[in-house]
């Protein structure tokens, strides 16, 4: 932060020096008082303090220094990192089957796990009164039992530590007064919207501990709420992650062309893709999809398999049918990368700062590696480092696009 040169305190205290500091003070401005001091002041020089007191006539208003921007923008940075480890948590979660092995939901309580094999026990005999031991895990010993136990407590406790990361340095910005007003109201919806995903969480274990007596299917979450669950992560990762580039890169002053125009619109509307692909995914690990046709490009012996449309009506087959919920990822995928790729052409026959064109270069690289493994993943029957690494980097990916467009966002007038 540069500092701003104050005058002795004496002299501030002996006039009206500090009207100067106006909304509308010049670059370099005379005080109006007998002390005659000058004081030099250009665009974004503050003094050594957080905030800069600027008298108005309706009061004192306080404006954010660069330095707490800063700071505010690292913390963001900070918190989507946390997301974005719960994510790829919750992911290695239901790869491994561990979501359905803790059947109740303490925010204090359940924060201490089992020490004695007395409580072991006690909390194995609570598992096995819910339909995922009855009917797909009857035979499990005990220290089976605590692998998926500490599984689905690890992504609790991450949870935890996410809502922590976010709310408690949130109230000490906003009392310390870093937090502009239009950030006070994106901070109240980032932490809002983590208490919320919390519920969401448990609303979604719920469905996969019901009682189903007409089904014989292996027992699971449905398939709908962890999509939510999974997009409002998303939606709370891409918040943070915008709000924490925006604070914290330089923007670029590019000329409003036509050609910049359309590339930005275009850039929106891929990072849309890239998003609605990664939530597709979700209906693809709550149906297990990926078992389904373990083939490439072709599904089985065809392109378009007959068993597409079996379910009535023909909108289920899109969220419930898991040969076209696969399908759909495909179509999804393949779609991505052409776009991605078709956005990198665009980019290169306009001038752009080296910092923008090294992100559509990355997000052409991650798009090609992203859809290797996911082939990969399909032809080898969905191991579970191979997946997770595949749904890691759907994460990824996501994140460059937000960089292009944060690359490109139009400068305010």
């Amino acid at each position: 932060m540069q500092r701003l040169l104050l005058p002795p305190l004496k002299a501030l205290m002996g006039g009206p020096c500090l009207r100067l500091l106006g909304p509308r003070a010049a670059p370099r401005t005379q005080c109006g008082c007998s002390c005659g001091i000058r004081i030099p002041l250009r665009p974004g020089q503050y003094s050594t303090i957080s905030e800069v007191a600027l008298q108005s006539g309706r009061g004192t208003v306080s404006l954010p220094s660069k330095a707490a921007e800063r700071v505010v923008g690292r913390w963001l940075l900070v918190c989507s990192g946390t997301v974005a480890g719960a994510v790829i948590l919750g992911g290695v979660t239901r790869l491994t089957e561990s979501g359905l092995s803790m059947v109740d939901w303490h925010l204090i309580k359940e924060m201490k796990p089992p020490t004695s094999q007395e409580e072991w026990e006690a909390e194995f005999q609570k598992y096995q009164q819910f339909p995922e031991f009855k009917i797909l895990n009857h035979d499990m010993t005990l220290a089976e039992f605590k692998f998926i136990w500490y599984m689905e407590y690890s992504h609790r406790m991450w949870g935890r530590l996410v809502g922590l990361a976010y709310i408690l340095p949130a109230a000490y910005f906003w009392r310390k007064g870093w937090l502009s007003h239009n950030m006070k109201g994106r901070v109240l919806a980032l932490c809002g919207l983590v208490c919320f995903q919390g519920l969401l969480g448990w609303y979604m274990v719920k469905s996969g501990l019901e009682e189903k007596p007409d089904s014989h299917d292996i027992p699971r979450v449905s398939q709908y709420r962890l999509a939510a669950h999974l997009g409002s992560a998303l939606v709370l990762y891409c918040a943070s992650l915008w709000t924490s580039l925006s604070l914290l890169l330089p923007q670029h002053k590019l000329p409003e062309t036509r050609q910049l125009l359309r590339l930005r619109r275009f850039a929106h509307g891929t990072t849309g893709l890239v998003f609605l692909t990664a939530l597709s995914g979700a209906f693809v690990a709550g149906l297990d999809a990926g078992l389904v046709y373990n083939s490439f490009p072709k599904m089985g012996e065809s392109w378009i398999p007959e068993d597409l449309f079996t379910f009535s009506p023909i909108l289920r087959n899109v969220f419930e049918n898991p040969t076209m919920v696969q399908f759909d990822h495909r179509i999804l995928g393949i779609t991505s990368v052409t776009a991605i790729t078709a956005l990198y052409f665009l980019s290169r026959r306009i001038p752009l700062p080296r910092r923008t064109k090294m992100a559509a270069a990355t997000l052409l690289a991650l798009a090609y590696t992203q859809v290797g493994l996911g082939i990969s993943t399909l032809l080898m029957y969905v191991p579970t480092p191979l997946a997770a690494t595949h749904q890691s980097g759907s994460l990824a990916l996501l994140s460059v696009a937000l960089w292009l467009m944060n690359e490109l966002r139009r400068v305010p007038k």
